[in-house]
């Protein structure tokens, strides 16, 4: 079973004494009471709809609410579908990391920048690391250069205590 949440006051709901009615084709009806507007709808079959009732004198329309709010959920299903979640990938390294290591490590990078994620660097400096920072920025600096046809630094390299780190997006 599903159940409708509803948003907008519909029939008896509406605490207006008069109204504007929007028939369900758009065309104006004009200004009128609310009761007489809801017998309309009834006549019709439909519900009245209060879609404004920020107006000076609040707007009301004629539709069928249940085929309208189900739509409304289905169109908002099909967006959410259409939204990929982008992830940020993390790839640890040392400040002196080796020729093959820093490659491979780039390899990946490059595949998870390819599938639309972000791809964030950590160095993690241990022990008497601490005293040359730089090297280790030197080594997020070489990341950023090799995948600079594929990326864009969206975040330079900083440190913190005792990592220091950099993000990459796809161009």
């Amino acid at each position: 079973m599903f159940y409708i949440k509803q948003e907008l006051p519909i029939n008896e709901q509406i605490r207006f004494s008069k109204v504007q009615v929007i028939s369900e084709e758009g065309q104006k009806l004009g200004e009128m009471a609310t009761s007489a507007a809801i017998e309309i709808a009834d006549e019709k079959g439909l519900d009245l709809v209060l879609v404004s009732p920020n107006a000076d004198v609040p707007v009301c329309k004629i539709m069928n609410y249940g085929k309208y709010k189900f739509e409304q959920a289905k169109r908002e299903k099909e967006s959410r579908k259409n939204q990929k979640a982008i992830e940020i990938k993390e790839i640890r390294v040392t400040p002196n990391i080796g020729d093959h290591d820093f490659e491979f490590k780039c390899k990946n990078a490059k595949g998870f920048l390819e599938a639309g994620n972000k791809v964030k660097f950590t160095v993690r400096f241990r022990g008497r690391e601490l005293n040359n920072v730089k090297a280790g920025e030197i080594v997020l600096n070489k990341f950023a250069e090799q995948l600079s046809e594929v990326s864009v630094v969206e975040k330079k390299p900083l440190l913190e205590g005792k990592t220091m780190f950099l993000i990459l997006a796809k161009k």
